[in-house]
């Protein structure tokens, strides 16, 4: 039983990097999008979509694993970081999950857009150009719900980053790194809502920091789990 106990901690880590790994089905999707998608003109993402609808469906599904995988990965680091400090851990997890359910739901954009392409036979409301528009429009807005469920994984990654960091069971340098990622996510999408012009360097620099601290994460989780001896402290020195 003590054995048990002792590998839990590790295994829970293990296992929420490897769902960490399923939320690459999210980028997948981003990178389709924005191959498919021109923001600036309606007819040439019409077509593109249209000879490409199966990946663009594809793109869609990936992004909803993706989302799935971060719900457990929320859960699962939530269960690690909450004898660091149970509130915080909590209100993390509540983040990610509103940023989970935000994101989800953009895919209805996408689902609508898909209905504009291929509208029924009773409704013919819109003419050819009419239609490439609308579809554009619904395909902006998903951009834009994407970007709000993108305030809320970066405050997320700030929480977690500060969990880790506050730890004895990960390296702070890894709580950094993610914490800084999370920063990103939230300077750069607030600039966007604000209408505030960000240069191209720091516009480019976010991806960068947001996978530097995201892949460490997911890595450090995968390979090396957590200290078990120096969590089990840390819990019992929390204990009532």
């Amino acid at each position: 039983m003590e054995e048990v106990r002792e590998t839990s901690p590790r295994l829970k880590a293990r296992i929420a990097g490897l769902f960490y790994l399923l939320n690459g089905g999210t980028g997948f999707a981003y990178s389709v999008r924005s191959r498919l998608v021109d923001s600036s003109d309606a007819s040439t993402t019409a077509s593109n979509i249209l000879a490409h609808e199966h990946l663009f469906r594809i793109a869609l599904a990936a992004d909803l694993i993706g989302v799935a995988a971060y719900v457990v990965v929320a859960g699962l680091l939530y269960g690690l970081f909450k004898s660091v400090n149970r509130s915080l851990s909590l209100v993390a997890a509540f983040f990610s999950l509103v940023g989970c359910t935000i994101q989800s739901s953009a895919n209805l954009f996408d689902l609508a857009a898909l209905s504009v392409f291929h509208p029924e036979p009773s409704v013919g409301a819109f003419n050819a150009a009419q239609s490439k528009m609308m579809a554009l429009l619904l395909l902006r807005q998903h951009a834009q719900a994407f970007n709000i469920a993108i305030v809320f994984f970066g405050f997320y990654c700030i929480l977690i980053g500060f969990l880790i960091f506050r730890s004895r069971f990960m390296p702070r340098i890894l709580g950094a790194l993610v914490g800084l990622s999370g920063l990103a996510y939230v300077a750069n999408n607030f600039a966007i809502f604000l209408a505030i012009p960000i240069p191209m360097v720091l516009a480019h620099l976010v991806p960068i920091l947001g996978g530097i601290g995201e892949l460490s994460l997911m890595m450090w989780l995968l390979v090396m789990g957590v200290n078990t001896e120096r969590r089990r402290a840390q819990a019992d020195s929390l204990a009532p």
